[in-house]
């Protein structure tokens, strides 16, 4: 069987990392395709896993998002309609299901953000079956197009994929010049470039000025876009901030961390399932997991940079708060499921 894959977030290439090698264990051909994406092609070259590059991201301005989507479709559609796959697999990738659809293939959507409504609207209806986390109801999806006989929910939250096998890589540390003794405090900036969080406000900076006045710690910081490693570089200058210009293996760094300090989604649930505390300060309504986590007193939330800073400072002072997450983390992730092994016995019953 042929399967085509698309791929166009760093989250996304660790997930399908997994899926992709599992196929091809079992004797089918994948396709991956990208797009220019720094952290995605990056990521992607890391892990050798060999992908054709299509297109780009149009960034923040809607009408480049449009034109840039559309020459993307061409694109894939000229590869596509040569190589015939049997079936599409994406974390709502608008070009991909478009195609697929177009060219009559059956598509295979992952996702947990039923609050990236765009990206919904445009690839759910045109999908097959839809793969999703337990803790995300069916009712949430449905409003998409979807009939919920074809939602199938696996027992996990996304980063279970890459870290039911997890192992500690200490080196980390020495390549990003950064002391074992001292605090590390990691910080995620916001996916600002995401429909879903136009003209939404962000406390990251500010965030980051107050911490590397008030705490005596190593702060990272991970931008995902080279406008905004350009940006953050301009804006800190001071000693105890260090803005990271290449991929890292974000789980050894998160395990590491003291604290992580998240604007997004997949890290903050990563750092969490991996047993350090967590502040989310993702600049819009909590997601489905978000909320979930929080439940389960693996996260702390907040929109305040002072209270952020307090929260980190309690966090690192009191080593029995890491000890009672990390326990919490271990119980959770030792009944979660790997996606991949869900997705792989679905699409193979085709």
């Amino acid at each position: 069987m042929k399967v085509w894959i698309d791929i166009l977030t760093p989250k996304q290439a660790l997930f399908f990392m997994n899926l992709s090698l599992k196929l091809e264990k079992q004797g089918h051909q994948v396709i991956r395709t990208s797009r220019h994406y720094r952290e995605v092609n990056q990521l992607l070259r890391i892990k050798g896993l060999k992908t054709k590059v299509i297109g780009e991201h149009g960034g923040k301005n809607l009408y480049k998002k449009l034109v840039l989507s559309a020459e993307r479709v061409v694109g894939l559609a000229t590869l596509i309609k040569r190589i015939v796959p049997d079936i599409a697999i994406s974390f709502s990738s608008i070009e991909a299901s478009r195609v697929a659809f177009g060219l009559s293939i059956p598509h295979y959507c992952v996702s947990d953000s039923p609050h990236a409504e765009a990206a919904s609207k445009l690839t759910i209806p045109l999908s097959k079956k839809l793969f999703t986390p337990f803790i995300i109801p069916k009712k949430a999806w449905i409003k998409y197009g979807i009939s919920k006989e074809n939602i199938i929910h696996y027992r996990a939250l996304d980063p279970i994929t890459w870290l039911k096998n997890f192992k500690l890589d200490e080196n980390i540390l020495l390549k990003l010049n950064l002391e074992k003794d001292k605090p590390i405090v990691t910080v995620r900036p916001e996916e600002s470039f995401a429909a879903y969080l136009l003209n939404k406000k962000s406390v990251i900076n500010e965030t980051i000025h107050l911490l590397s006045k008030k705490i005596d710690a190593q702060i990272v910081i991970l931008p995902r876009y080279q406008e905004q490693m350009n940006f953050l570089r301009k804006e800190f200058k001071e000693k105890n901030v260090k803005v990271i210009s290449k991929v890292v293996d974000g789980a050894s760094l998160l395990a590491l961390s003291s604290v992580f300090i998240g604007a997004g989604g997949t890290m903050n649930a990563e750092a969490a399932l991996i047993g350090t505390p967590t502040i989310s300060c993702f600049p819009s309504k909590p997601t489905y997991i978000e909320k979930f986590l929080i439940k389960q007193n693996l996260i702390k939330r907040s929109l305040n940079p002072e209270t952020i800073v307090k929260l980190t400072l309690k966090f690192i002072e009191d080593k029995n708060i890491k000890d009672g997450i990390l326990r919490r983390a271990k119980k959770l992730t030792s009944i979660m499921e790997d996606p991949t092994e869900v997705i792989l016995e679905k699409i193979l019953e085709k």
